[in-house]
């Protein structure tokens, strides 16, 4: 068929030889509207085979169309272990999420046969699919297959360090929670360990080591050093000003962030390690509005940091908050643990809660790599062929459970009361009540552990109604007992409730120091703190619906009342240039919009 001949909507010709299948749609063939809609926006060049567009190590600034030829996708270019990871011939694009989020590019893409390619600057291509949701639907659905297939091969960096130790379960959690492809290179089990470790003339002591395409080598680096490496983004050490700085990125931090920025605020974005807070790590969430058929924490952080970043948000990736201080000027200043400060009009509080560690006799000799406090595909890997027991009985050990269970032989979920329903969700309650895999322990707690070289052989279960202890052989133990607010770096700045949380509103206010409300002209907002202008919102905030949905909307409230701050304030709110309605393309909810806002 000619292209004369060809329908508007149809998509581009055959696949090409050895063009690799669409997995998941992961890698959509767009239509021939959709590429004529780009081109208006974008320039076409010639390739030709060999060519590399874009190379592993490097950050790629454009989204590529191809239009006609094939290019494939290249792990460890030019070195030994070079591989072919995939083809693309006509229709496809290029990239995957790290292109959206500011990341170097984890693959090379290199010109197989010699055609043309259409390159838009990915900041236009940001505007254009804000024009055309089906389109950018599609990009990012396959953006985020993309990143899981990287992750789920193995390619990237390479972390290399012993089971055993902290700094290496540190580098990998930060690797596992910000979802970046990575592979793990056990020191005491892996036998490509020792002829590493011989071609880079590193002894085993000064391990961990992250290795990055066989050129580069850091050793035991900090968090913010391997985010540098592969283009995340921690803060300057310089001041920064913003009008909003919110802290703590899961689903209230991210939602502040959204509407902060969508509605003309300088919003910075500070999240210690990853976005996405403990939501992330949840496998899957079921009840989540909007989603019938679930949605994993990860995904759901990834596209809130998306859309945040879309509306214009500052996202500092790891930025430690260590001290909150009011200045005289009615401005806040948040020191960082790495150095440097951001001051902001208005601050929003939202670094959420983390569990409880497990209190019993020999914890802390297999904590470091037996007993972990998430359950995610980082966690999984540690025991899939091994019994592993969840402690607890609320909907995060559930789904915890209900993961654990598809990848480990059995799990005991051990619950200190008598009614696994008591606090967890009924359709979580049913699946687990049905699963084969599962075994159910009410009234059971854990007493102490059973180790052998440092990591776990059995736990000490007692039922707490008979009296009656057995051990129970497990390799690993997941635990969901409750949380703690990440309140400790507020110090007495702001209000807190006796178990840590933030206090807010009528019972902050009662518990303001001195005169810090006299002449505001106002009383404290609902989700306000001991202090004016600055807000709590999601799991730190006493008295909050610990859920998802919840902590959302707590962040979508906190910034209409953060605009009531200003609208009582005198100082002058930075704008976007175009202060006086949304930019082209963005949504702005009813009522929403810059200038309905009383800041504006």
């Amino acid at each position: 068929m000619s292209g004369e001949d060809r329908p508007p909507d149809a998509a581009p010709d055959e696949a090409v030889p050895f063009e690799t299948p669409d997995l998941y749609g992961a890698y959509p063939r767009l239509s021939q509207a959709q590429i004529a809609f780009l081109a208006e926006h974008g320039e076409r060049f010639r390739v030709e085979p060999g060519q590399v567009l874009v190379r592993e190590g490097e950050r790629c600034a454009d989204f590529l169309v191809i239009l006609s030829g094939s290019i494939e996708i290249v792990e460890a270019h030019g070195t030994p272990d070079e591989q072919v990871l995939r083809v693309h011939g006509p229709g496809r694009f290029l990239g995957e999420l790290g292109l959206l989020q500011g990341q170097v590019a984890f693959y090379t893409a290199r010109v197989r046969e010699p055609g043309e390619v259409l390159s838009l600057p990915i900041d236009r291509l940001r505007v254009l699919v804000a024009r055309d949701p089906i389109l950018g639907d599609l990009i990012l659905r396959a953006y985020l297959g993309r990143r899981a297939l990287l992750v789920g091969a193995g390619a990237g960096f390479r972390i290399l360090g012993s089971r055993y130790s902290p700094d290496t379960r540190r580098l990998r959690e930060f690797a596992a929670r910000n979802r970046l492809p990575h592979r793990w290179i056990d020191l005491e089990s892996d036998k490509e360990a020792e002829a590493l470790l011989r071609r880079f003339s590193i002894p085993p002591e000064e391990t961990p080591i992250v290795i990055w395409r066989d050129q580069r080598v850091l050793r035991n680096p900090s968090n913010a050093e391997l985010a540098r490496l592969i283009g995340l983004s921690p803060p300057s050490t310089e001041e920064t000003r913003s009008d909003l700085i919110i802290v703590g990125s899961g689903p209230a931090g991210l939602a502040a962030a959204v509407y902060g920025a969508s509605e003309g605020l300088t919003t910075a974005l500070l999240d210690a390690i990853a976005t996405g807070g403990q939501a992330s790590t949840s496998s899957l969430i079921e009840n989540y509005f909007g989603f019938p058929s679930g949605i994993s924490g990860s995904d759901l952080a990834d596209r809130g940091e998306l859309q945040a970043r879309k509306f214009g948000a500052q996202v500092w990736v790891p930025a430690e908050a260590a001290l909150l201080k009011p200045e005289d000027d009615g401005y806040y200043r948040v020191t960082l643990a790495d150095g440097g400060d951001v001051v902001s009009h208005t601050v929003v509080l939202a670094t959420g809660a983390w569990y409880r560690r497990l209190e019993v006799p020999g914890i802390e000799r297999v904590e470091g790599t037996s007993v972990y406090y998430a359950a995610t595909v980082y966690e999984a890997q540690q025991c899939s062929a091994d019994p592993v027991a969840v402690v607890g009985g609320g909907n995060s050990a559930g789904q915890a459970v209900l993961f654990l269970a598809q990848r480990v032989p059995r799990v005991h979920l051990l619950v200190r009361g008598p009614d696994l329903g008591a606090k967890m969700s009924r359709y979580l309650v049913d699946q687990i009540e049905r699963h084969p895999r599962v075994n159910v322990l009410l009234n059971s707690e854990v007493r102490g552990v059973v180790e052998g070289d440092e990591v776990l052989r059995a736990i000490a279960v007692e039922n707490n109604r008979t009296g009656e202890r057995r051990n129970l052989v497990v390799r690993a133990m997941f635990v969901f007992i409750g949380t703690r607010p990440r309140t400790t770096w507020l110090g007495d700045v702001v209000a807190l409730d006796d178990r840590g949380f933030v206090l807010t509103g009528a019972s902050a206010q009662v518990r303001a120091s001195g005169a810090v409300w006299e002449g505001q002209g106002r009383t404290c907002l609902g989700l306000e703190t001991s202090l004016p202008g600055v807000f709590a919102a999601g799991d730190v905030r006493s008295g909050s619906v610990k859920r998802v949905a919840s902590a959302a909307g707590e962040g979508a409230m906190a910034i209409h009342q953060v605009h009531e701050h200003l609208g009582h304030t005198t100082v002058d709110v930075a704008r976007h240039p175009d202060d006086t309605e949304a930019p082209s393309g963005r949504f702005t909810e009813p009522g929403g919009g810059h200038n309905t806002s009383p800041a504006h």
